[in-house]
């Protein structure tokens, strides 16, 4: 009880530390991101998306509201941008909604938009690296390329399980009608309903104009070819990720006309804020997760486990991260910072690239589908939950294959 008292204390002590020395790091990451939101970046990428997104949701038509806010919810993803993912995502679901003929039935469109969410490529997971960073990594932004692997693996599997399991769950034309009077009433309040001001407006942009689809197929396999160079050259590369970084997205504020440090600096406030309300969640988790190790009931629960799973490149350690992150962003949040706090372990080991690479290319799966799903009142999901769990195990195997081949 003496060693369980001593660890309750110090977990609640590193989870602050922990979250102060992350306030740098977070600050200055979504300074540079409020830069490149400011400048324009968001609808570049939703611009360049849309021929893709078109091709990938027949049912939706290419000039309706849906596709616009799709195409941000998606372009959020890949820059890390959590919090402007959702509302996006929300609007998303709401405007498919309009387009269902089986209210509390999810759709074909619906299903596939919740399986690429979260699956989706991820560009910058900018909350990984600052986390890292903050455990003292001499290589934060070393998952950049692990976690690029890692998303284009689970997003191309999360669209062939969505596309191949659509006409396995169909949806019954006559299942919903005592639902309908109440789904009329709800699309009347919803149509009333206003978001706020600026992410309709970016929305409405990203609708107006698109490049051409030659220009997303090539931006697409540009994607596609960063994949072995990463594999090839990846430690070489990582050291230069950040600077280049900083520099390329300033440089685009610069270009754009952006007031770069008084946008700098609200985003850097945001961060400061994030910071400070993750520390409750930070003291409960960790101090869960310490209690948990040092009674030794971690040990007897995942040591034999973990013997199964090592031989197929998924440490003990790192077997909590991968069962937690489908189920609780913050609980998995706080298991990736006990992991790479632990001086056993540490943020640069085989162990401690592994678990942020989860963090950084998976999703809270079952939380997406509850908010997702819960702003439309859908009851009835078919396949949605299919995709989006081989989705989420394709990450951890990408996960596992390009940590091996890069740091093992």
């Amino acid at each position: 009880m003496e060693v369980l008292s001593i660890g309750m204390i110090d977990a609640a002590g590193g989870a602050v530390t922990l979250a102060i020395g992350l306030v740098g790091a977070m600050a200055l990451f979504l300074g540079l991101m409020k830069v490149a939101e400011a400048g324009g970046l968001l609808t570049i990428i939703a611009k360049t998306l849309r021929p893709l997104m078109i091709r990938l949701f027949p049912e939706v038509p290419a000039d309706h509201p849906a596709m616009g806010a799709i195409v941000m919810n998606l372009s959020a993803n890949a820059l890390g941008l959590g919090n402007a993912a959702t509302p996006f995502g929300i609007r998303a679901m709401e405007e498919l909604d309009k387009l269902n003929p089986n209210p509390g039935t999810a759709t074909n469109a619906m299903a596939l938009f919740l399986a690429i969410n979260t699956s989706s490529v991820t560009l910058l997971p900018t909350g990984v690296i600052a986390l890292r960073a903050a455990a003292g990594s001499q290589d934060p932004a070393g998952i950049l390329p692990t976690t690029l692997f890692a998303t284009i693996c689970s997003t191309t599997i999360a669209i062939l399980v969505a596309k191949l399991c659509q006409n396995l769950w169909p949806a019954s034309p006559g299942s919903a009608n005592a639902d309908q009077p109440a789904a009329e009433a709800r699309r009347e309040e919803r149509v009333q309903q206003e978001y706020a001001q600026d992410v309709r407006a970016m929305a409405e942009q990203a609708e107006k104009s698109t490049y051409p689809f030659w220009v997303s197929a090539l931006a697409l396999a540009t994607i596609l070819c960063l994949v072995p160079v990463t594999i090839l050259f990846g430690q070489s590369i990582s050291p230069w990720i950040i600077p280049g970084l900083m520099v390329a997205l300033l440089g685009f504020g610069v270009a754009r006309r952006v007031a770069i440090y008084e946008v700098f600096v609200e985003g850097a406030k945001d961060g400061f804020q994030v910071a400070l309300r993750i520390i409750p969640y930070l003291v409960a988790i960790l101090v869960a997760v310490g209690m948990f190790r040092a009674s030794g009931a971690m040990e007897l629960m995942i040591e034999p486990l973990g013997q199964v799973t090592q031989l197929f490149g998924l440490p003990p350690e790192a077997l909590p991260m991968a069962l937690l992150r489908p189920l609780s962003g913050s609980g998995a949040y706080g298991i990736l910072a006990s992991i790479i706090e632990n001086p056993a372990i540490g943020p640069d080991s085989y162990t401690g690239y592994l678990v942020s690479t989860f963090q950084g290319s998976t999703e809270t799966t079952f939380y997406v589908l509850a908010v997702y799903f819960g702003a439309v009142q859908i009851r009835r999901i078919r396949h949605a939950l299919v995709a989006a769990l081989a989705a989420d195990a394709t990450g951890v195997a990408a996960a596992i294959i390009i940590c091996t081949l890069l740091y093992a």
